[in-house]
């Protein structure tokens, strides 16, 4: 049976305060300047609503992110983001996307593969290593 895998999305924020990790798992993000907003940027350059994450889901039963300028009404930020180096109002999100919503505030996205069914390794290989000198030569006959 092979073992089935889940995505993981995981959005890397670099600004003014450090480098921060957020794993994704919820439909909505709000990620602006605001203290109210789910992912906090610490840039006087960033909106305080700048963007939006939104969960959508694929045909597979497995979902993605879009990222879109502004909040959820429909206002823009006031500078935009790049995403890739394109100035985008929205985007689907993939695997080590780079989003730069002003000088020294940027995120990069991660879509990481992973077991659902266990995070361990398996614990039925016996990597037991046998040294020559463990080995009793003595004949018995």
């Amino acid at each position: 049976m092979a073992p089935e895998l889940q995505l993981s999305s995981i959005l890397i924020v670099e600004d003014s305060k450090g480098r921060r990790e957020f794993v994704l798992d919820s439909s909505v993000y709000s990620i602006g300047r605001d203290p109210k907003c789910d992912i906090r940027l610490a840039s006087q350059f960033v909106s305080r609503h700048h963007a939006t994450l939104v969960q959508l889901p694929k045909d597979d039963e497995t979902y993605y992110y879009r990222i879109v300028d502004g909040n959820l009404k429909g206002k823009p930020s006031a500078n935009g983001m790049l995403i890739n180096g394109r100035k985008l109002q929205a985007h689907d999100l993939k695997n080590e996307d780079e989003i730069v919503f002003g000088p020294q505030a940027r995120a990069i996205y991660y879509q990481l593969k992973r077991d659902a069914t266990s995070t361990l390794p398996p614990d039925e290989f016996d990597i037991t290593l046998i040294s020559p000198n463990m080995i009793d030569e003595s004949d018995e006959d």
